[in-house]
C-alpha cells in the first residue's frame, strides 16, 4: 500500500534464559505476532490497532508470561499487567493485577479510548472491564497445567516469595540462571506516522500477591512519543522501574540512532542499578533499535520493503 510513512511492527516474547526445548516456540509465537500486527497496519490500521493485536496475539499464546500461561503468584493465582500508549497525544491506559480478563491489553485499550482516568488495579480493573463491555472469565482459565506444576514445585522446595526479585549479586547466578522474564510486548509505526508501544505480563513468578511490576506503568515499562520513539521493554521490573528504562530509552534516541539509543539505555540499566531485561525501540522513520542484557531475548520485526516477519531468539 502506499503511504507517506514506512510501517513498522517490532515484537518480543521477553529477555531471559529460554530453555533450549521452547526456542522453536519463542521464535515462532513473537514471528506470528508480528505478522498480526503488520495485517492491521498493512490494511491501514493504526500503530494502536497493531500494537494491541500483535500482543493479544501473544496474551493467547501459553508459551508467553502473559494472558493465558502467566506466571503463578505465591498464592497460586495469575495477577497481569499491561499498559497500551500512543504517540500523538501521549494518551495510555493501564491495568494492574487483575485476574479475570483475558487479554489484559484490550482492556488497557479501551480505558485509553473511553476512560476518564488512565489506570486502575485488581478488583477496580475488573469492575471497569464490566463497565465497558468485557465478559470476565474464571481465573482458573488463564492457569495451564506447566505453571501449576512449577508451582508445586516451588512450593514444595519452599522458595522464598522473594527470590526472583533480588538483584543477580544477591541471588548469586550467572546471567545463563535467569528465571523466566517472558512478559511480551510490541511498538509500531503506522501510515499516517503515528506511534504505539505496549506491554503485557503476568509479573515475576511466585511474587508476593499484589506486587506490581514495571509493565504497566507509562515510562517504565513502555513509552510513546512520535516526536522521540517507542519503546517497550522486559526484565528485571523492581530495577527497570528505579531508572524508567523506557523513557529513557526514547530520550536517548532523540540523539542517538535507535540502535545505540537501545544500548546505551541497557548499558545504563545494568550500571545504574546492576539491573537486567532489553527492549524494542522503533523510531519515526521505521528505524529499529533492540537490545537485552540476558543470555537470550526473543523478537520479530517486519516493515515496509519485507515480504515476511524476522523472527530470532
Amino acid at each position: 500500500m502506499s503511504s507517506s510513512s514506512p510501517l513498522a511492527i517490532v515484537v518480543h516474547g521477553g529477555a531471559w534464559s529460554i530453555p533450549s526445548r521452547e526456542l522453536d516456540a519463542h521464535r515462532a509465537g513473537v514471528a506470528a505476532a508480528a505478522e498480526a500486527g503488520w495485517q492491521v497496519l498493512d490494511a491501514g490500521g493504526s500503530a494502536l490497532d497493531a500494537v494491541e493485536a500483535a500482543i493479544a496475539r501473544l496474551e493467547d499464546d501459553p508459551v508467553f508470561n502473559a494472558g493465558a500461561g502467566s506466571n503463578l503468584n505465591r498464592d497460586g493465582r495469575v495477577q497481569m499487567d499491561a499498559l497500551l500508549m500512543e504517540g500523538a497525544q501521549l494518551r495510555a491506559g493501564a491495568v494492574a493485577a487483575v485476574e479475570r480478563v483475558a487479554n489484559p491489553i484490550r482492556l488497557a485499550r479501551q480505558i485509553l479510548e473511553r476512560d476518564p482516568h488512565l489506570y486502575y488495579a485488581g478488583a477496580a480493573a475488573e469492575a471497569r472491564a464490566q463497565a465497558l463491555g468485557f465478559a470476565l472469565c474464571a481465573p482458573e482459565a488463564l492457569v495451564t497445567p506447566a505453571q501449576r506444576q512449577r508451582w508445586l514445585e516451588a512450593r514444595a522446595a519452599g522458595a522464598p516469595a522473594e527470590f526472583e526479585s533480588a538483584p543477580l549479586p544477591v541471588r548469586g547466578q550467572a546471567i545463563d540462571a535467569l528465571p523466566a522474564g517472558d512478559t511480551v510486548g510490541a511498538v509500531a509505526l503506522d501510515a499516517a506516522g503515528h506511534l504505539a508501544a505496549g506491554t503485557s505480563t503476568g509479573g515475576t513468578f511466585f511474587k508476593l500477591p499484589g506486587r506490581i511490576g514495571d509493565s504497566s506503568l507509562p515510562g517504565c515499562g513502555g513509552y510513546a512519543d512520535d516526536e522521540l520513539a517507542a519503546v517497550s521493554t522486559t526484565g528485571w521490573g523492581e530495577s527497570i522501574m528505579r531508572v524508567t528504562l523506557a523513557r529513557l530509552a526514547a530520550d536517548f534516541s532523540r540523539h542517538l540512532p535507535a540502535r545505540a539509543a537501545a544500548e546505551a539505555a541497557i548499558a545504563h540499566l545494568a550500571r545504574r542499578v546492576g539491573g537486567y531485561g532489553g527492549l524494542i525501540l522503533l523510531r519515526p522513520g521505521a528505524e529499529i533499535g533492540i537490545a537485552w542484557n540476558t543470555r537470550q531475548m526473543a523478537r520479530a520485526w517486519r516493515r515496509s520493503g519485507m515480504h515476511s516477519a524476522r523472527a530470532a531468539v
